[in-house]
């Protein structure tokens, strides 16, 4: 009950603060506003500059400048300066796999059989808020049970409450039995409620579940490609959809202007999602050298989980976890070959986009990725590349977010130190600006 409260108390203070801003999200007084960044990283992947001023005007930035701006020079009332002087600038980060109404920990058979879908989407709102705070100005969530998902992204985006702006996708497109479908493991005669819309089996029964969740309201489609570890699905982790279904899957969400993120582990899974032509490949576990082939081929990025990877294989080597011997073999035998073969397609130039699969490991702790990123070899600038330009690409606003240039959001962090030295600085952002907003400020 404590833990409601709580939850209730950040909300109620969530929506006084943005009280004061319009149903776009965006101040409601014309406001300027003069960052000095002591090092700014303006567009990831190329050389910090020192000594940076960034002109933000309302919610876009106008420009950079070389040097430390006098904010009277602008010709505007009211102009805010923000010293980051002593502070390491760059862009907002992006989660381009997060599942953020879902409860971390080993509840979830009792979260699936007892949340409402208003109580998902509180909590949503609580974890939302913690994401945003630790830096992440966007998110991916590429997977959510019910609708509340839907709610959610647009309560952000009207400003309502405070979030990384989402592009949501709703209910996993999974086969009868298969990694998604959540009736799974149950009894039927009393769970067969459990069994969604985005169960479909067949080319036909799967154009139609594209059309439904698209109907819903999906910015993405979610299709379980192969089997997962982290289910009760005793069906393996090889290929699950047929190839002529995952053509179909993908063929009507491009029609419908939608994109497919395939959750695949086994190489030919993986592989025939590719050849399908799907817009993302989730965790990769068992790519092989078809699969990197394929990668290079259509450009498609590989989304690195690595970080729930490490969380569920510790779940997985505690024997009084709570996790099912099923689940307990899947992970042993998946996750390290994941760890292995995402920094085998780096190499191989496959271009990594930076997920979390966060609502397993805890929601604010996003940042955890980027270690694992450089441990499997990625410098720490090619890791930030995969949180801000890679995913912003992928997921189609690389116009507005991932760089900060004239024009774009004004989705700005920073941190103590430079994270091309320590690229755990990450996790510890103390200042956070979103759409101009200054969301957390304790860096300055």
């Amino acid at each position: 009950m404590q833990r409601f409260y709580c939850l209730l108390s950040t909300l109620c203070l969530s929506f006084s603060v943005f009280a004061q801003h319009n149903h776009n999200g965006a101040a409601t007084t014309d406001s300027w506003q003069v960052i000095h960044a002591g090092q700014l990283l303006s567009v990831p992947g190329e050389t910090p500059h020192n000594r940076q001023s960034i002109i933000v005007h309302n919610d876009r930035i106008v420009r950079v400048d070389d040097g430390y701006t006098d904010p009277a020079s602008l010709d505007a009332d009211n102009v805010e300066l923000i010293d980051l002087s002593q502070q390491f600038v760059l862009p907002g980060l992006i989660d381009a796999h997060d599942h953020i109404t879902a409860m971390p920990g080993r509840v979830k058979r009792i979260w699936d059989t007892t949340a409402s879908d208003s109580m998902r989407a509180l909590y949503g709102a609580h974890y939302a808020k913690l994401t945003l705070e630790a830096g992440f100005t966007s998110v991916r969530n590429i997977g959510s049970i019910g609708e509340s998902i839907y709610a959610l992204r647009d309560a952000i985006r009207l400003g309502l409450i405070p979030g990384p702006r989402l592009q949501a996708a709703g209910n996993y497109l999974s086969v009868t039995g298969g990694h998604g479908d959540r009736a799974t493991g149950f009894r039927w005669d009393l769970f067969e409620p459990l069994e969604h819309d985005g169960i479909c089996d067949g080319a036909d029964d799967c154009r139609k579940a594209v059309r439904k969740l698209i109907r819903k309201g999906s910015d993405w489609i979610k299709v379980m490609a192969t089997g997962g570890v982290n289910s009760e699905a005793q069906t393996g982790i090889g290929q699950h959809f047929t190839d002529e279904e995952l053509k179909a899957i993908v063929d009507t969400a491009h029609s419908l202007g939608r994109k497919v993120a395939a959750h695949a582990h086994a190489a030919g899974g993986v592989n025939a999602a590719l050849r399908a032509g799907v817009d993302s490949i989730e965790h990769g576990a068992f790519i092989d050298d078809e699969s990197i082939r394929l990668f290079r081929e259509t450009g498609t990025p590989l989304v690195a989980t690595l970080s729930v990877g490490d969380h569920v294989l510790q779940i997985a080597n505690d024997p009084d976890s709570g996790m099912s011997e099923g689940v307990r073999v899947k992970a042993r035998e998946a996750i390290p070959t994941m760890m292995d073969n995402v920094g085998r397609a780096y190499r191989a130039g496959v271009t990594i986009v930076f997920g979390t699969d966060s609502g397993e490991p805890e929601h604010g702790r996003n940042a955890d990725e980027f270690l694992f990123l450089v441990q499997i070899g990625m410098t720490e600038m090619d890791a930030i590349k995969a949180a801000t330009v890679n995913a912003a690409e992928m997921m189609g606003v690389a116009d507005s977010v991932g760089t900060i240039e004239a024009g774009k959001t004004a989705d700005i962090i920073a941190v103590n130190s430079s994270p091309l030295n320590d690229i755990s600085t990450l996790q510890h952002v103390g200042f956070v600006m979103q759409s101009g907003r200054i969301v957390k400020s304790g860096a300055h």
